[in-house]
């Protein structure tokens, strides 16, 4: 059974449920594989918990918003 890991900031239960399933669909389609053989295991992480060029992604996140 082919295995899809991921490690991204939390989500809500919709788009959880939206990236499950369309990472599912392509790989299925790429690989040829069936959908009902796949994993796929998400990390979940808090925005405060990730880093991106030396800073948390709250702030990050706020960077982009303002520029």
């Amino acid at each position: 059974m082919p295995v899809i890991k991921l490690s991204i900031s939390e989500l809500d239960e919709m788009k959880r449920i939206g990236l499950i399933s369309g990472l599912t669909k392509t790989a299925s389609e790429v690989t040829g594989i069936p959908e009902k053989s796949f994993i796929v295991l998400l990390d979940e992480y808090p925005a405060q918990s990730i880093g991106v060029g030396g800073i948390d992604l709250v702030e990050f996140r706020k960077d982009q918003n303002r520029g």
